[in-house]
């Protein structure tokens, strides 16, 4: 099959030549791949990021909590209304707050959260994050995160201290004379959790309903009540359908409100990221812009003679406009392919720097996850490579242009 003759003096224009213009071509479609492959990476472990972080979030918490600006004396009775609501699946009380840990005379700043003394619980399914010992929090037991084990050197077997608000207003508001010390809660850490959440692992310790309530000087009372749904998506649905339902002052939060500005963060980040990126490619457009420019003056003999021949100016624009596409789908597909290569191998070629060169990409203390994650959605994927293509032959429109508008004698003059 015969090319037609505007791609086929395209294709020849684009071998490389010996010439600072062969150069600037090689340039353009180096360009056009580095920015949709970065565009590709970073577009997919930002996805990736904010689905982990969803997981993550949903595992270690309830989708919706039932709290108000005090404590819920009624809890039972909040609970068995909740539960009768559709599409919700269990609900429970819940107690959570900020404590002061003592181990091994190290004082340190934690928060403790009531957690089902069955691990397998509905509402709060937190044995499948159990990483060493046993899920135990009946009587005088506490989990803590792994992170929060190493950074204090605390073991399963080891004895801690907590110190919360009950024991210091207690210390607080006792007379100076004959005065009671009161006794911090000393239980036994049980075992180890890891949701692979940093903030979760670093912060957390969990202790059963009835000794949260001790720390906190609750008495039968609790903080709020976690709801779990039997589809998470429907959270906003059932918020306000709670919320309609609910005695004041009580409110249903869900678990996207109590993470908004994080959620708000990320999703702010991967605009601008998508953005500057995007000027990879509009550096690579350009340099193609400048390349085309160049080759019309080169060429404008050959130009005019064409247009001597009978040559149209649809036909003469064509020429460029195929150099354009041509430099767009290249680059696209080797941007895409090299994409998809480098987001397989992310975590070794994340290894290999650290272990190399001492970069550490996507750290963990900072993100809160041991690896990166990655989630490819083919809609963006053919949208950045779409993109490109187009951007392209925006590039290669305004040389085309102007190679068409030559007139032939202008051209042919000193010929």
């Amino acid at each position: 099959m015969e090319l037609p003759v505007e791609l086929f003096l395209a294709l020849r224009y684009l071998r490389p030549r010996r010439s600072y213009v062969s150069v600037i071509t090689v340039l353009s479609f180096l360009g056009v791949t580095i920015g949709v492959m970065v565009l590709i990476v970073v577009l997919s472990v930002m996805a990736g990021f904010r689905q982990k972080l969803d997981d993550k979030i949903i595992g270690f918490n309830a989708h919706i909590t039932v709290a108000s600006d005090g404590v819920i004396y009624d809890s039972d009775k909040i609970v068995d209304l909740v539960q009768k609501q559709p599409d919700i699946l269990a609900a429970s009380a819940i107690i959570r707050g900020p404590v002061l840990v003592e181990h091994d005379g190290k004082f340190t700043p934690a928060y403790i959260k009531s957690a089902p003394e069955e691990g397998d619980d509905p509402v709060l399914p937190l044995k499948q994050f159990l990483k060493i010992g046993e899920y135990e929090l009946r009587g005088d037991s506490v989990i803590v995160g792994v992170e929060w084990a190493k950074r204090n050197l605390a073991f399963p077997g080891d004895e801690i201290e907590i110190y919360g608000p009950a024991q210091i207003r207690r210390l607080a508001n006792q007379p100076q004379q004959n005065q009671v010390i009161s006794l911090p809660e000393t239980p036994i850490i049980r075992g180890v959790f890891q949701t692979g959440q940093y903030n979760y692992d670093s912060e957390f310790l969990l202790v059963s309903t009835e000794m949260a309530q001790h720390i906190y000087g609750l008495g039968e009372a609790v903080q709020g009540v976690a709801v779990r749904l039997k589809d998470p998506s429907q959270a906003e649905a059932v918020k306000a359908r709670l919320n309609k339902i609910l005695p004041p002052p009580l409110q249903a939060r869900t678990w996207m409100d109590d993470n908004r500005d994080l959620f708000n963060a990320i999703a702010t980040e991967r605009v601008v990221m998508t953005f500057i990126l995007f000027f990879v490619m509009l550096v690579a457009a350009f340099g193609l812009c400048s390349t085309l420019i160049t080759i019309t003056v080169q060429k404008s003999r050959e130009i005019g003679l064409m247009k001597a021949l009978g040559a149209t100016d649809l036909q003469v624009s064509g020429v460029f406009l195929f150099h354009g596409v041509v430099v767009g789908i290249v680059g696209a597909v080797s941007g895409t392919i090299f994409g998809l290569v480098l987001l397989h191998y992310r975590n070794p070629f994340r290894s290999f720097l650290m272990h190399t060169f001492r970069i550490e990409v996507f750290p963990s203390s900072v993100y809160g996850l041991p690896d990166i994650p990655a989630v490819v959605n083919p809609l963006d994927v053919t949208l950045i490579a779409i993109s490109a293509v187009v951007i392209c032959i925006l590039a290669a429109l305004i040389p085309a242009l102007g190679a068409a508008k030559l007139a032939p004698a202008r051209a042919l003059r000193y010929e």
